[in-house]
């Protein structure tokens, strides 16, 4: 019955198929499906059509988010459809020449800017936080702020310094004027456009990446900008919290919004402990995701 059931509704096979392949005739192939379902072998079941309006209302009540656009993402699509409620959500805070958008890294980050932001001429973005030593395209955070800068058609701002420099070297960074004057803008940021990631451990393979501080989080849902929240929304206090070249905790509560842009079910406990802890302000998301982080909240 497992092996009917996994070549069935896994394998996509028809019973015809399945019948010529183990030698089994189609009316025992049939009967094996019918008791795979009747002694929960497999279990069927359809989704409530909930629209992505409802969801996005839900997960505002739900976790004091602003505002929140869901949109449906067929399977293998990427997050580049997650550009056009990010855009929205630009609009609707009527930016204007000197307006300062801050942007993060990540896949989902990747994916919008790549597909553009509506024109907000005069805007000036800038990177949330300093770089990493990482190949991937989805780290290349400079690149980011200058493609939203393109589609904005704004002004870039880059930050040519790591996010998590050595105690003796941070101030030494902080005083480049260039660093300086790029840090100095983090304070008049009026939206920001942050991924929000998973712990360390689970997000990446490459260890050699964390600190043994962080690599030490077990009990962190997620972060944004590396900074690690719990579940009920606290910052956790890691080894690098005080030295990050980054947006702080504070300034990314004092921006006006800072949008959560992510996809995936298993991100449903970090977005939930992210816009509990105050450092998103909104969310982009697809209806999957919007459903899982609101199971997520129902259990506390």
């Amino acid at each position: 019955m497992h092996t009917v059931a996994k070549l069935h509704y896994e394998g996509d096979l028809s019973q015809v198929d399945i019948a010529k392949r183990l030698g089994l005739s189609t009316a025992t192939i049939s009967r094996l499906l019918q008791r795979a379902r009747a002694e929960g072998i497999v279990r069927i079941e359809v989704r409530d059509l909930v629209s992505p309006d409802a969801l996005g209302q839900s997960l505002v009540d739900k976790l004091g988010l602003s505002q929140a656009a869901v949109v449906e993402v067929p399977s293998g699509q990427s997050a580049g459809a997650l550009a056009a409620p990010v855009g929205q959500m630009l609009t609707g805070q009527g930016l204007s020449v000197g307006s300062v958008v801050a942007i993060g890294w990540g896949r989902a980050i990747r994916a919008v800017v790549e597909t553009g932001l509506p024109p907000v001429p005069g805007a000036l973005t800038v990177p949330a936080t300093g770089g990493m030593q990482q190949h991937a395209p989805h780290f290349q955070i400079n690149e980011f702020a200058r493609l939203a800068a393109e589609t904005l058609q704004g002004t870039p701002h880059f930050l040519h310094a790591p996010y998590l420099p050595s105690a003796a070297t941070r101030d030494a960074f902080l005083a480049d004027p260039t660093i300086a004057g790029s840090v100095s803008l983090w304070d008049r940021v009026s939206v920001a456009i942050l991924g929000v990631g998973l712990p360390h451990s689970s997000n990446s393979p490459d260890e050699t990446a964390a600190t043994p501080g962080e690599r030490a989080l077990g009990d962190a849902v997620g972060d944004v900008l590396r900074h690690y929240v719990r579940r009920d929304g606290r910052v956790i206090d890691w080894d690098g919290e005080g030295r990050m070249i980054a947006m702080s905790a504070e300034q990314l509560r004092r921006t006006p919004l800072v949008i959560g842009v992510a996809l995936g079910e298993a991100k449903a406990a970090a977005i939930l402990g992210a816009a509990r802890s105050g450092l998103i302000s909104a969310l982009a998301t697809d209806a999957r995701t919007a459903e899982a982080v609101l199971a997520e909240a129902e259990r506390g």
